[in-house]
C-alpha cells in the first residue's frame, strides 16, 4: 500500500520539484530521473501535445507539465505497472496542482496509455 514515505513517491515528489524549477531556469545536481526526462522532452511534449489537442503546452499549468513530462517518461522507460504511475501523476497533481489539475492529468495520460499500449 501506497504511503506519503513510500520511497518511490519521494522520488517521484523530488523529481517534480526538480521539473518545475528547471521550467524557470537551470538548474544544478538535477536527479538522475530529471536529466533523463530532459533528454527526452520533445519526445515527451509530442506526446503531450497529441494527447491534449486543446491545450498548447505553453498554456499548461507548469506543475501540471512536470507531473505530465515524469509520468510520461515513467510509462515509456519503466517496468512500474501503468496504472500505478497513473494514479500516482494524479495524485501528485492533486497535491502540488490546482483544483483541476487531477483531473486534466488523467485525461491526458488516459489517452497517452490508450496510445501506446
Amino acid at each position: 500500500m501506497k504511503t506519503a514515505t513510500d520511497p518511490r513517491h519521494l522520488k517521484r515528489r523530488i523529481a517534480i520539484k526538480a521539473l518545475f524549477a528547471e521550467s524557470f531556469t537551470k538548474q544544478k545536481n538535477n536527479p538522475d530521473i530529471v536529466i533523463e526526462i530532459k533528454k527526452q522532452t520533445k519526445k515527451i511534449n509530442k506526446i503531450i501535445v497529441d494527447s491534449a489537442p486543446t491545450w498548447p503546452i505553453e498554456k499548461i499549468n507548469k506543475i501540471d507539465l512536470a507531473v505530465l513530462h515524469l509520468a510520461i517518461y515513467e510509462l515509456l522507460n519503466e517496468d512500474t505497472p501503468p496504472k500505478v504511475i497513473i494514479d500516482e501523476a494524479v495524485e501528485l497533481a492533486k497535491e502540488y496542482g490546482s483544483e483541476s489539475s487531477g483531473s486534466f492529468v488523467n485525461g491526458v495520460l488516459g489517452t497517452v496509455y490508450d496510445q501506446i499500449s
